[in-house]
């Protein structure tokens, strides 16, 4: 079945680029750079629904639930991006936010010919990972009506699972079809129909709001600090460091020390030393209070 691609917000010409290669290079990138302005705008009226989607995802993982992205091209490799940062940034378990792209990890690298418009083909995908109710799903797409993506939604809605979408063509069957519609109308690109521009910032800057949101609610920021960052090279090792001096207001001596006392868990050692607490007593207060060092503090 055709479809005229004129007819998506995404693939419409904009007037503001239509001499582009006309432009001076420096003319050519303020052109580029006030499109891209018009991308947080198109959001923000967006935000109700990406909270309810943020509330949604916390409460998936506090039952034990999953989220997971999915998309083709662009869209999924973004998804997977988002994934992968989770668990170096917020300690959390590779699984517990996943990324599947059209076309497999052969797609991640390099184009694929056709997988995306295979249906069949996402819902296979989510039944390989054992996608269930628990779990929230997200398609990700700009135009907002890949196959492949529509027919993971189809399988996941008839597992009452909570089904969202990222677009920006806000009247789509994917958005039809979520229960949680996320469509910024970044408007046309400055090259026609390379989504990887506005439509690609858009959905990043949602993605980020999705897991960051999520992951706070969660109980792994503290203040504005990542608490549960694991320390995996050189400078998380410092970051840890960092951490623990700025929550608690000590020196580095006495955070580094912590640190190790609790083979260097940040949200131990915090509770370390506000309180006075043990290594085993300040993990044991955190464990009754769901990781969350706050409700710890109150409580110890």
């Amino acid at each position: 079945m055709s479809i005229d691609l004129r007819q998506l917000l995404t693939e419409r010409r904009n007037p503001a680029s239509e001499n582009i290669d006309t432009l001076s290079t420096l003319e050519m990138l303020t052109v580029m750079n006030d499109e891209d302005c018009r991308v947080p705008l198109a959001i923000t009226p967006y935000l109700p629904q990406i909270a309810k989607l943020v509330d949604r995802v916390a409460q998936a993982f506090a039952e034990g639930g999953r989220l997971i992205y999915i998309g083709a091209g662009t869209s999924g490799r973004l998804g997977i991006l988002d994934a992968s940062e989770c668990p170096p940034t917020f300690g959390t378990r590779p699984e517990q936010v996943v990324g599947l792209i059209a076309g497999g990890h052969k797609a991640i690298l390099s184009a694929v010919e056709n997988v995306e418009d295979n249906r069949e083909q996402g819902e296979a995908d989510l039944k390989a990972i054992n996608f269930s109710a628990k779990d929230v799903l997200v398609g990700l797409a700009a135009s907002g009506r890949t196959p492949y993506v529509l027919g993971a939604m189809a399988w996941a809605r008839s597992l009452n699972a909570c089904v969202a979408v990222v677009s920006c063509n806000p009247q789509s069957e994917m958005a039809a079809l979520a229960d949680i519609a996320i469509t910024p109308a970044v408007g046309p690109e400055v090259v026609t129909g390379s989504t990887r521009l506005k439509a690609g910032t858009a959905q990043k800057l949602v993605l980020n709001m999705i897991t960051t949101g999520a992951m706070i609610r969660s109980g792994k920021v503290y203040s504005n600090l990542m608490v549960d960052v694991e320390a995996t090279n050189a400078k998380l090792i410092e970051r840890q460091i960092s951490i623990v001096m700025d929550a608690t207001e000590c020196d580095r001596a006495t955070a580094e020390a912590a640190l190790q006392q609790c083979h260097r868990h940040c949200k131990t050692a915090i509770v370390m030393v506000l309180t006075g607490l043990d290594a085993a007593q300040a993990k044991a207060v955190l464990e009754k209070n769901n990781g969350f060092i706050r409700l710890a503090l109150q409580q110890a």
